[in-house]
Formats: structure tokens, C-alpha cells, sequence
């Protein structure tokens, strides 16, 4: 879709964070080989422009272009932000259209027992800084806090656009004493990150200029466009999501036992949770109900399987798992 917007215009282009769990490791589909130039090497998220002639809404058109391109059918399919900083989808010096992204969080199952195709990469690879699930990562004091620190100090901290001090944001997003790390902060800590420098998209945007302190980025993989902002605002919101609504459970198989549903909300969190607890919360929660039947393993007792009870929908306005790390 084009608007005149003077004489280089704007196209609407729909990009999808599509999310699915294998073996306790949150995945995401990617588009691979199409960056050349500075972005060679980065991932793509699936994505399309929008066709008002073809489709009625911007969601029946992400659908139908996910399905024709990498054959998923989407179940679960929400909207995000629109993306529009113009840096993000140019070229150095380009005058051609806008691009403004509507990116949108769709979760999908893979078949079961199968390895996923080409065409899917772990999440935690973009970020490994979220992933909390082996203790603290080392990365984040290794090769991030030293360079955020001196980022933070530079310029006096202050930053004349924000009320709050360079270390006072770094304290919010990142979990400084007296501050806590907040799972849901994926977004923030992305941008300050990319504010900072110290991502490659920053450097490949012209956002800031290279420090005598800087060594180049290699914080995380690099992905194309903002195709990497959108994945972080996905994932903040997935577990967001996941704590007042059953979200999780368009990941989870018919059926499934009480620790396989625990892992996966692990590895969407990125943290570990306490076993007795979270059994509690689901419980108290009446969020599934049990099968009947066991599933055999291997040198221990059987283990009861459960199902999503989907009468918790009508019954209650916000049936997530409220869960507290450990």
C-alpha cells in the first residue's frame, strides 16, 4: 500500500514475531539470506506488505502471506506497535518510501516429536541477556554493565529529551540495587541498548557515532531493519501476557504433564520457578484439568497428564499465572 506523503510516499508492511517452544527453548522463524551490504548476515522476520485490495483487514492479510510464504496456519495473532522511525528501514542517503511496520506476536506448535525446519532460531540468541534460567548471564557483566556504566556517565548522564538521568534509566532497565530486574522490560532494555551504541543496528542506523571506547557490537544476533526491536516487544509482551491471560497455553500440546507446562513458561520468562509454587498457582487457578490417563517414563512413576480447561475463559476476567521467580 502506498500514501502520497510528498514525493517519496509510505508503505505499510506487516511483519510477524512468530514464537513456538522446542525442547525448553523459546524459537522464533526468520527469513535467512536476503541482507546484503552492512545488514549481511542478519535475520529477517517474516513479513509482507499490506494489500487493501486483497484483504480486509491487516490481520487476514498477515495470515494469508505467513501461510503462502513458510506454510504455518497462525492460531493465536495480536497486534503490537506500528514502527515508523525512518532510520531503521533506510539505507544511508535512500529517498524512497516510508516504511511504517505494523508488527504483530503470533505463537504456533510445532509437530511433535520433530526438530524444527530451516527457518527458525532461538530467541535467546537475539537477547542473551533475558535469559536468566542458569543464573545471572555472564555476558551482562562480562561485556554490557562496563560499557553501559561509561555510557551512563558520559555527557554529564543527563539527556535533555528525558526526565530521568542516563544511570537512573540504566538502574530501571537493567535491575541496579536498589532496583530489581523486571522480566518484562525486554523492549527498554533494547532501546537503551541501542541508544547506547552498543548494538549493530545502532551503528548501521547512523544513530551514533563510534567511541575511542567502543569496540564494535557483539551483543547478540544482529537482525535487519527493526525486525529486532519488533522481536524484543514481542517477547515483553508475551510474558507480560502470559501472567493474566492463558496465552501459554497455545504452545502447549492437548495434553500435557504439570513440569512440561512449567518448562515452557520458563523458557518464555527466561527464569526458573519454584516447583511447589507454581503447581499452587495452577491449581488455585483452575487452569487445567487432568486427562485421565499417565504418560510412561523412563526409570521413574508415571506422570499425570492435564489439559487446558477452557471454562476458566468465561469464569474469570484474568486467568494467567501471576508467578514469582526464584
Amino acid at each position: 500500500m502506498s500514501l502520497e506523503a510528498g514525493p517519496a510516499g509510505i508503505e505499510i508492511e506487516l511483519n510477524a514475531a512468530i514464537v513456538s517452544v522446542h525442547e525448553e527453548t523459546p524459537i522464533v522463524a526468520i527469513v535467512e539470506g536476503l541482507a546484503q551490504g552492512a545488514d549481511r548476515g542478519a535475520d529477517l522476520l517474516p513479513f509482507g506488505p499490506f494489500d487493501p485490495l486483497r484483504h480486509r483487514t491487516m490481520e487476514t492479510g498477515l495470515r494469508s502471506w505467513v501461510l503462502e510464504q513458510r506454510g504455518i496456519e497462525l492460531g493465536y495473532v495480536e497486534q503490537l506497535y506500528s514502527f515508523g522511525d525512518r532510520g531503521r528501514h533506510a539505507e544511508p542517503g535512500d529517498t524512497g518510501p516510508h516504511v511504517v511496520s505494523i508488527g504483530y506476536l503470533a505463537l504456533t506448535q510445532l509437530p511433535a516429536g520433530k526438530k524444527p525446519r530451516a527457518g527458525w532460531h532461538a530467541i535467546y540468541d537475539y537477547f542473551p541477556w533475558e535469559d536468566w534460567r542458569d543464573g545471572r548471564p555472564d555476558i551482562l557483566d562480562s561485556e554490557m554493565m562496563p560499557r553501559l556504566r561509561r555510557w551512563a556517565s558520559d555527557r554529564g548522564g543527563r539527556d535533555d529529551r528525558n526526565p530521568l538521568s542516563r544511570s537512573e534509566r540504566l538502574a530501571l532497565c537493567f535491575g541496579v540495587d536498589p532496583a530489581v530486574w523486571d522480566d518484562e522490560r525486554v523492549l527498554e532494555r533494547y532501546e537503551l541498548l541501542y541508544e547506547a551504541g552498543l548494538l549493530a543496528e545502532a551503528l548501521r542506523d547512523g544513530r551514533v557515532a563510534a567511541n575511542a571506547w567502543q569496540p564494535r557490537p557483539i551483543l547478540g544476533r544482529k537482525m535487519r531493519f527493526d525486525h529486532r526491536r519488533i522481536l524484543a516487544t514481542a517477547m515483553g509482551r508475551l510474558r507480560a501476557k502470559i501472567k493474566y491471560r492463558p496465552v501459554i497455553f497455545e504452545l502447549m500440546p492437548s495434553a500435557f504433564t504439570l513440569t512440561e507446562l512449567q518448562k515452557t513458561v520458563e523458557s518464555i520468562a527466561g527464569r526458573h520457578l519454584h516447583k511447589q509454587n507454581f503447581r499452587r498457582l495452577v491449581e488455585q487457578g483452575q487452569l487445567v484439568e487432568p486427562t485421565g490417563t499417565n504418560r510412561l517414563t523412563t526409570g521413574g512413576r508415571p506422570a499425570q497428564l492435564f489439559r487446558f480447561r477452557r471454562e476458566v475463559l468465561p469464569e474469570r476476567p484474568a486467568p494467567g499465572l501471576r508467578y514469582a521467580g526464584r
